[in-house]
């Protein structure tokens, strides 16, 4: 099984991580592995680009996602789970689903941040925008 991760640094994120990991548990790991996806959305920073130019504001999120998913790393490689990492920029949720896609893999799992409807309906939420566009299962670990 193929088990697709996003993360954003976040205790929600580690916790679903830390699940994921649990899944492999269950099953026989040695057939089984994690991708942890860290994925910033660079589509309102138009501004900075032409002040900063494109290849400094890529390596900028670059940065903030490889400290984010060193938490992530350091557990799955302690509880000696087949892991890899990836860097995306984008619409998070669309590149979430994108490579899930471009991957096949078979489950992605995400963290959730339980914040209320109102605040949802009003701001979105990348999970929501996940579970309605993957077509593969998506757990949400609170």
């Amino acid at each position: 099984m193929k088990i697709l991760v996003a993360t954003d640094g976040s205790k929600y994120a580690l916790r679903a991580v830390k699940y994921a990991a649990k899944l492999i548990g269950w099953l026989r790991p040695a057939a089984h592995s994690i991708t942890l996806i860290s994925v910033h959305d660079n589509t309102n920073l138009r501004f900075a680009n032409s002040i900063l130019g494109s290849e400094d504001v890529i390596a900028f999120l670059h940065q903030r996602s490889t400290a984010e998913l060193k938490a992530a790393m350091k557990f799955l490689k302690t509880a000696d789970i087949d892991h890899r990492s990836v860097i995306r920029t984008g619409h998070v949720a669309q590149e979430i689903v994108r490579f899930a896609k471009e991957g096949k893999f078979d489950l992605i799992v995400l963290g959730s941040k339980g914040r209320s409807a109102i605040v949802d309906l009003l701001v979105g939420s990348v999970a929501q925008r996940v579970l309605a566009t993957a077509r593969q299962p998506v757990v949400l670990v609170k």
